[in-house]
């Protein structure tokens, strides 16, 4: 495998300017191209790579119980109790088979049919790209009684495979440690690692899942560690996403079925909510983007359900015009299919693109959904009645929009009048700061960059749109302010839409600016919420971000130092104060109203100088669940949340 680098070079244009990267090395050159980004994002999906080899091994029928631990020095171990890597000699490279893949780009078992019928890791890039971005790999095989090793620097084989013990089981362990110079961060964190094994477990019923951080201890002195095992799949996994919903029944509507040989499986729950959150999977891969097998998802819902209320003479009652995406509102399902050979596309290639997967799902679901229907009339009426109410609140919807959004997205006119627009008006440059209050919003008015900064003050806390109905957000001053100011908007050509169209988005960075405080993190989770129901492509477009304003300004004589942390506080403390407190003043920010205008720019606007934390969605599934447990109706959960999170949280005294 070789990658070529054309460099121009003044017009001298030689031989001498063909760059050759062989083996690994293309990897090490741009890691980005193979794992996405180098920071905390492609940081942890080594991890996936590394357990997708296992969880192909599970699919295969081979293994059952997965291990994997983050080392005390942020290191990362991965074993599973599958057959083995193989470790005789590959025919045509000359060398173990293990050196192959883990050494040569796009080698492996999971490419020949008859080892492995599907494979998730065929959407990723493999074990060998995990060595190439690792200052050290150790790979151990369990296999034929024996235990066999080989050591990597960067990618390279310090040895030839080796025994160097005997066993009585099979399976393989892949120890690594990432490479510092490549990655931005290389601290692995639990959450992120916790939310995607929990998912693979629901994904793959019957496999059992180890998580462990040797860096933290529990009361009783043992490591963090958790399982995760399901019985009962998708089943579990919708009704875990829908836990902080109110249902409108119980039952989860669910098949796992074969349809021209590919397996499906899915799960359906409705609620007494308004959204629709359906998450879909190939071959356990989170296709964020859809494709062919959520297209027949939907096409069997609207169709059977359709049918079902049309025949029971549901619709002339109620008159009004039912659109597609009724059927869906209130709606949870998780769609996790299989398939040998899955195409790709979109963006971020999480789009599947195979045809004869729609036609497979559209017959599995219209089938079993069908059925139930026909064999609980009760549930089926709480469906219907449901649908009628979000075709009613459709239409409540679009008059209330039309009543407020502007005829044309590119006139002056139609923009909030607290709005404190930039001068330059091409997006990519441009920043609109969402500012909690109007002496804040003064200050960072004052302060701002009038070129490229927008101003818009927020009064008081907005909407929870997550416990309102749909229209309802568009009768809100507050979020009709953020929707106008933004430029996004619903429904094209009169037609109705709950789908957000950020085409004429008028800010590439979108940043939320509250006080570091209790209140001022409702607000950001306010904010968050709107934008992940109503408008996700913001978030997933990376468009939004978290401005980080100081804790404490702190002085000692004529050196003064802002700090974000209490750590950065007592930090200064220990160089400036000789370890104490005498003679350091120490003054707490309790909101941003509080600094003027060139403090507000130097701390908080400054893009040389501020810090700002993108928002994004790693799981969106674990999203779902964690915007509906914070802002839905159920306490107990959210108690218990707050309770474990308490030491992140900003708490004033």
């Amino acid at each position: 495998m070789t990658e070529e680098q054309i460099t121009n070079n003044g017009g001298n244009y030689s031989a001498k300017n063909i760059q050759v990267l062989e083996g690994l090395e293309a990897v090490r050159k741009r890691p980005a191209m193979y794992i996405g980004d180098i920071s905390e994002k492609g940081l942890h999906h080594l991890v996936y790579e590394v357990v997708d080899n296992s969880i192909d091994e599970a699919l295969a029928g081979f293994c059952t119980h997965i291990e994997v631990t983050i080392n005390e020095d942020n290191s990362i171990t991965v074993q599973d109790n599958g057959r083995g890597i193989p470790v005789d000699m590959h025919e045509k490279e000359h060398k173990s088979a293990l050196e192959v893949v883990m050494t040569v780009l796009h080698a492996g078992g999971k490419f020949d049919k008859g080892s492995y019928k599907v494979s998730g890791g065929l959407h990723g890039v493999g074990v060998s790209c995990v060595n190439a971005l690792s200052t050290k790999m150790i790979s151990q095989v369990f296999l034929n009684g024996k235990i066999y090793q080989q050591e990597y620097a960067c990618g390279k084989p310090l040895y030839a495979v080796k025994e160097v013990g005997t066993c009585d089981y099979t399976g393989t362990r892949q120890t690594f440690w990432p490479d510092k110079s490549i990655f931005t961060t290389t601290e692995y964190k639990y959450s992120i690692l916790e939310a995607r094994m929990r998912e693979l477990a629901y994904l793959n019923a019957g496999i059992t899942i180890t998580l462990t951080d040797r860096r933290e201890k529990e009361e009783d002195g043992s490591y963090k560690s958790e399982i995760f095992h399901s019985d009962e799949g998708l089943k579990e996994f919708v009704r875990f996403i829908d836990s902080s919903r109110e249902h409108l029944f119980n039952d989860v509507i669910y098949l796992n079925t074969e349809k021209q040989g590919i397996p499906i499986e899915v799960a359906i729950m409705y609620n007494t909510a308004y959204n629709e959150n359906i998450h879909s999977y190939v071959n356990n891969i989170n296709t964020i983007e859809g494709g062919t097998h959520l297209a027949g998802f939907r096409m069997a819902l609207t169709r059977t359900l359709k049918k079902y209320a049309e025949d029971s003479k549901a619709l002339e009652k109620a008159k009004v015009e039912i659109a597609g995406e009724d059927f869906r509102e209130g709606l949870t399902a998780v769609i996790s299919i299989k398939v040998a050979e899955p195409q790709f596309e979109g963006q971020t290639k999480t789009k599947l693109g195979n045809n004869e997967v729609m036609g497979a799902v559209q017959q599995a679901v219209g089938e079993t959904l069908t059925y139930y229907l026909e064999e609980h009339p009760k549930e089926a009426k709480l469906i219907v009645d449901k649908v009628v109410l979000a075709a009613t609140a459709r239409i409540a919807a679009r008059k209330a929009r039309e009543s407020v959004q502007r005829k044309s997205p590119m006139s002056g006119g139609g923009l909030p009048g607290k709005l404190a627009d930039c001068s330059d008006k091409d997006p990519e440059k441009c920043e609109l700061f969402l500012v909690e209050g109007d002496s804040a919003g003064g200050s960072a008015k004052q302060g701002r960059s009038r070129s490229f900064q927008a101003i818009l003050p927020l009064r008081g806390k907005i909407l929870n749109v997550e416990k309102a109905m749909w229209h309802k957000a568009f009768e809100s001053d507050e979020v009709n302010n953020i929707i106008q100011a933004l430029g996004v908007r619903y429904g094209v050509d009169g037609e109705d839409s709950k789908v957000a169209n950020i085409e004429k988005l008028r800010y590439h960075k979108v940043i939320l600016m509250t006080d570091a405080d209790v209140d001022g993190s409702h607000i950001d989770t306010l904010i968050l919420t709107l934008f992940y129901r109503y408008m996700p492509e913001l978030i997933r477009q990376g468009y939004v971000y978290i401005a980080t304003p100081p804790l404490y300004l702190c002085s000692k004589g004529k050196v003064k130092e802002y700090c974000y942390t209490e750590e950065d506080r007592l930090r200064f403390i220990e160089q400036y104060g000789d370890g104490s407190e005498g003679g350091i003043h120490t003054q707490r920010y309790k909101g941003l109203g509080e600094m003027n205008p060139e403090q507000l720019w130097d701390t908080t606007m400054n893009p040389e100088t501020r810090y700002l934390k993108q928002v994004t969605i790693d799981n969106a599934a674990e999203a779902d669940y964690i915007f509906s447990m914070l802002m839905g109706d159920d306490v107990g959960p959210r108690r218990d949340f707050i309770e474990r999170h308490a030491t992140y949280a900003n708490i004033d005294a």
